[in-house]
């Protein structure tokens, strides 16, 4: 793969190449009507989205950062993008082209005071593995093979600047109106700065090792602070697969299974016992290896959930509470979906819409065991996303709903539904976690 020999990093320098990124998209839409002539509708169009997918996303991947991380949480909302879309920004959970050797060298000198060789008794400074925030490098020390992950130059100073390029965009695809709109956006700049603290990443994650280390089919690396800085983390390097590539050529369904039951377990349990979750549920973050066990990675984003979200959310799973007309409008007012400035049209409409939603989504609680692998189910969610995604209702109504927590919460969920169905895992146990 390409190396990358610099990054932008100054607002300007970023700046400028997301205009560039935005004259090829202005090109392509030249091109899209010309196709309308000779072209069918439906043709026309996806040949427009896959050139501005490519060439946004090769825009981004030059950046790296907040603008690559937001295409790879993108990435995640299949109902609400393009295939196009979905397909290239979910390159930006492993693969994206690495910064050269010399880069490398001189980003560690930088962030730890030293040559890697001088901490090291080995260093590849070829990356094996590249993402949004860092890449991955293999080491040597004492005989044990280590991963060591860099953070990419100027990414944290660069977080703010990044998502105010970004924000209009994200106004406008989702329809966001109204003043308190930033609470939405100072959410995801805060994820995104406590993801580029490694210091905070190494607590994170020998906690969570620690507080999961009990679940079956589950494992962790070792961390090492010695070998870490705030810019630099260094752990075991765990020999597996990627998830997708996993999934890719398994055909052993008791092996989908345990995985399956491994991860959503491995949920559940940060979910409802430990208030605090994983919220980055992609298969670039999760091995499997060579016995069939899963390995969780990368722990740099963790949103905590309040009693004061978490009480009502998890009311609304319950049949006869989403069935309850009364108790299910008051359990959206605390939720923020309904607000009381709302207009009687907006108070039945999304009242509707999130009755629907809730219906379909929580069934996984409906049961004692779930099939994940029901093409159906997915299939559901699919066609209602579509849908709500095209209403000329819900265009024409304020967009900005909803607490805070539901951007990492929906995100964890929305991830780990795709990473269930992509193990195919059938007869989970929903509330196993009880037990662990």
């Amino acid at each position: 793969m390409k190396t990358i020999d610099s990054i932008p990093t100054s607002k300007i320098q970023r700046a400028t190449k997301l205009v560039s990124t935005g004259a090829k998209v202005g090109v392509n839409y030249i091109k899209y009507y010309g196709d309308k002539i000779t072209k069918t509708e439906e043709q026309a169009k996806a040949r427009l989205n896959v050139n501005n997918a490519t060439d946004i996303y090769d825009g981004l991947k030059q950046l790296k950062g907040s603008a690559l991380k937001v295409a790879q949480m993108l990435s995640m909302e299949k109902s609400i993008l393009p295939q196009a879309y979905v397909e290239k920004f979910s390159l930006a959970q492993f693969s994206v082209p690495p910064l050269s050797p010399p880069l490398v060298i001189k980003t560690f000198k930088k962030y730890f005071g030293n040559h890697p060789n001088d901490l090291f008794d080995t260093f590849n400074a070829t990356s094996v593995n590249a993402a949004s925030i860092g890449q991955v490098h293999i080491a040597e020390k004492n005989g044990k093979k280590l991963a060591v992950k860099i953070q990419y130059p100027g990414v944290a100073e660069s977080i703010a600047s990044d998502l105010a390029m970004v924000k209009p965009i994200a106004i406008s695809m989702f329809n966001i109106k109204g003043k308190d709109s930033d609470k939405y956006f100072k959410e995801v700049e805060n994820k995104l700065v406590e993801e580029t603290n490694y210091i905070l990443e190494m607590k994170q994650s020998k906690d969570i090792a620690e507080s999961c280390s009990h679940i079956s089919n589950l494992l962790f690396p070792n961390y090492y602070e010695d070998l870490s800085s705030e810019r630099i983390i260094t752990m075991d390097y765990m020999e597996g697969e990627h998830l997708s590539e996993f999934t890719a050529h398994n055909e052993n369904q008791e092996k989908s299974n345990k995985l399956g039951q491994a991860l959503w377990d491995f949920y559940m349990f940060q979910i409802h016992n430990l208030k605090k979750v994983h919220a980055d549920p992609h298969p670039g973050n999760f091995l499997v290896n060579e016995k069939g066990e899963l390995i969780a990675l990368d722990f740099g984003c963790m949103k905590t959930i309040p009693m004061e979200f978490y009480t009502p959310y998890f009311e609304l799973a319950i049949p006869e509470n989403i069935n309850n007309k009364d108790y299910f409008v008051e359990k959206l007012y605390e939720l923020e979906i309904l607000r009381d400035d709302d207009s009687k049209e907006e108070i039945a409409f999304f009242t509707e819409m999130f009755h629907e939603m809730l219906s379909l989504f929580t069934q996984p609680f409906h049961q004692d065991t779930f099939d994940f692998s029901d093409a159906g189910f997915f299939g559901k969610i699919a066609e209602l996303g579509e849908r709500y995604s095209k209403s000329t209702d819900l265009k024409k109504m304020n967009g900005n709903r909803g607490s805070k927590h539901f951007i990492y919460i929906n995100r964890t969920f929305f991830g780990l539904y795709n990473l269930m169905f992509d193990f195919k895992a059938q007869n989970i146990k929903i509330n196993n976690y009880l037990k662990l």
